[in-house]
């Protein structure tokens, strides 16, 4: 239960979570949109994924990840009410637009030349890419 709260009391954490909202993300993303170096932006997705919030998965050189409910209910209810409050933080939505043009026009950053693009968890085939949800 402390690891998970800790997880939540974090800037950068926080910022995460709230980039990858319903998408898997490919680490790259992050990168770029938080302006923070790749060790640092590992180290609180492992804090992440040590709390039971993210999951990660590699494909080939490029390492995604996404959130995952918690077992606990009450757990899951409070990611879910951290999640939609940071939607409505405005340092949190100017995140998220970064995000929305760094996809539309990869071209534009240099580090997310050849990265994959997210995909929305429990996507189906009309986006030509599925991702499970446990």
């Amino acid at each position: 239960m402390e690891l998970f709260f800790q997880a939540l009391g974090d800037q950068t954490r926080l910022r995460l979570l709230n980039l990858m909202g319903d998408q898997e993300i490919c680490v790259c993303y992050f990168v770029e949109i938080l302006q923070q170096g790749q060790p640092k932006i590992s180290r609180h997705l492992a804090y992440l994924r040590r709390a039971g919030i993210v999951q990660a998965r590699r494909e080939g050189k490029w390492m995604h990840y996404r959130i995952v409910m918690p077992p606990n209910i009450g757990a899951a209810q409070v990611l879910r009410q951290t999640l939609d409050w940071l939607k409505d933080e405005r340092a949190m939505q100017a995140d998220r637009a970064r995000l929305n043009k760094a996809c539309c026009s990869p071209a534009r950053f240099n580090a997310l030349a050849g990265a994959p693009k997210p995909i929305p968890v429990g996507c189906t085939s009309d986006c030509g890419s599925t991702i499970e949800v446990n």
